[in-house]
């Protein structure tokens, strides 16, 4: 007998449902207020308008800073071994000293090497010792900056309430910032130019943001926001700069998530004294003259590195590691280039991109019933199907859709038959070798489905190689095409054996109307 079972029914409507339930959004006023998990898809650049940003890392300026503050490192070296040196000076890339005694110029270059992770130590014959990255520690610090980079303007774009934007790399020194919506960018980029830094303070445990509403508070403190909510009140010279941070990553402590972080040599001298003073105190760390996290003091810290804990989970302790590293290594940000895209520009665009759908959509509409009669016109009812299903699929994942985007749901439209092509020939050809119409059918869908399986997983293997190696709008292509064929290939092979098993056990039909 060719059914179905409840269970498998009542799974295939509540997909279906749950489908159309996420897509009612982009059917609603956008003046309606809905909940975080239940939005429309978002439009990108091209569909709505907007400010296209092109940024540039100035590395070089990273490079020199850092070798500041090297050159302090190793005059504190220096001075702790008591040994004497001449012409100290930091350049773009390196940091030179000229130390005449051979053994002492040895022991130098020994503890140089210890200052920090990937520094190169050389001496030339005339007694000038040069410090500097090695070039896979340059090529580490670019990543590490350019990463941290799009972390700050990720943060401050998200603070002016601009929807979904687009924040990625483009080579080893270069942020592209798409802002869909944004048309004057003045704002955006005065937010830009400014540098994130970032601080450690300790809490004045003393007075309340009540008490400096009474005018009782200390010149020496000030009232600050903490992400956390509320406010506190934090001494106004800060304890350790930011600047003397090297790095900070997630670690796992006693089945807990937890942020290591790491000092240079100057920063884990100031940061040990902090600690060993200050015990059962509060120390708060300022990004963004707002307090991200204020730990409490458990013990003195004294060998430049040391753990906050908290009851973070994984992503937060990520979220606060890259926080602490965005404001250890600022790097300004130049503005390369600058473009705008009128909202008319991306009216037009959905307009064709729409009248291509619709176009499309008839076309395989008419092609179908043409060709198999009653079961195209079921095709027809699957197809409608999953494009309710795709849109719903992508406004709970929150894909943002492109132009490109609309392409790959125009592909879709026409790939979301094959399936049913395949069945329905099968069928074709059972009800030949003298199959009954009801075992025709059964055999059609079980004997098509390693082929249709086959055919759209090296579909989805190109869509991954996209997605993987494409950037923006081929990212965008990628992504709907691969929502596309998960859900034609539901549709069409569940939905439509569920509307034709409803329609052979209501009407008992004596021939498949394929013949």
């Amino acid at each position: 007998m060719y059914k179905l079972s409840k269970q498998r029914v009542l799974m295939i409507l509540a997909v279906c449902l749950v489908g159309f339930i996420l897509a009612v959004p982009n059917f609603m006023p956008k003046s309606l207020k809905l909940p975080t998990w239940w939005q429309p898809v978002s439009l990108g650049l091209d569909l709505q308008g907007g400010s296209n940003l092109l940024l540039e890392v100035n590395m070089k300026e990273v490079v020199r800073e850092r070798m500041g503050l090297l050159e302090d490192a190793v005059r504190q070296s220096l001075r702790e071994h008591r040994i004497r040196y001449q012409n100290l000076s930091a350049g773009a890339d390196s940091v030179k000293v000229k130390i005449d005694n051979y053994n002492a110029r040895t022991q130098a270059m020994g503890y140089f090497k210890k200052l920090e992770d990937g520094l190169e130590v050389t001496t030339d014959e005339n007694g000038t010792i040069e410090i500097k990255y090695s070039e896979q520690a340059l090529n580490m610090l670019a990543k590490r900056v350019i990463d941290q980079s799009i972390e700050i303007v990720r943060r401050r774009i998200d603070e002016l309430g601009t929807k979904e934007p687009v924040i990625q790399s483009q080579g080893s020194s270069r942020i592209v910032v798409q802002l869909p919506g944004v048309q004057n960018p003045e704002e955006v980029k005065a937010l830009l130019g400014k540098t994130a830094k970032m601080s450690f303070h300790l809490v004045d445990s003393r007075t309340t943001a009540g008490d400096a509403k009474r005018g009782k508070l200390s010149n020496t403190s000030r009232v600050i926001n903490s992400a956390e909510g509320g406010q506190l009140v934090i001494q106004r010279k800060a304890a350790v700069g930011g600047e003397n941070l090297t790095d900070a990553q997630v670690a796992f402590q006693d089945g807990g998530a937890v942020v290591s972080f790491k000092f240079n040599t100057i920063g884990g001298r100031k940061f040990g004294e902090v600690t060993k003073n200050n015990v059962g105190e509060r120390l708060a760390i300022v990004l963004d003259n707002e307090v991200i996290s204020a730990p409490t003091i458990q013990g003195p810290i004294l060998g430049g590195s040391g753990v906050i804990t908290g009851n973070f989970s994984a992503e937060e302790a990520n979220n606060l590691a890259m926080l602490l590293r965005s404001g250890a290594l600022p790097a300004p940000l130049e503005i390369l280039e600058e473009r705008t895209v009128g909202a008319g520009l991306g009216a037009d665009s959905i307009k064709d991109g729409v009248f291509a759908s619709i176009v499309g959509l008839i076309a395989v509409v008419v092609f179908m019933i043409l060709a198999y009669g009653l079961f195209g016109l079921f095709t027809t009812i699957t197809v409608l199907i999953n494009l309710v299903l795709m849109l719903g699929a992508m406004s709970f994942i929150g894909t943002t859709l492109t132009l490109p985007g609309i392409a790959g749901i125009i592909l879709t439209i026409g790939m979301a038959v094959d399936a049913n092509v395949l069945i329905f020939e099968r069928m074709r050809e059972e009800v030949k070798n003298g199959r009954t119409p009801r075992d025709a059918a059964d055999t059609g869908f079980t004997e098509a489905w390693s082929t249709i399986v086959d055919s759209n997983l090296t579909t989805l293997v190109a869509a991954a190689v996209l997605f993987w190696f494409g950037t923006g709008p081929v990212r965008g292509f990628a992504v709907t095409l691969s929502i596309g064929i998960l859900t034609s290939m539901f549709t069409s092979v569940t939905v439509t054996r569920l509307i034709i098993t409803y329609w052979l056990n209501r009407f008992k039909p004596t021939k498949l109307p394929i013949q």
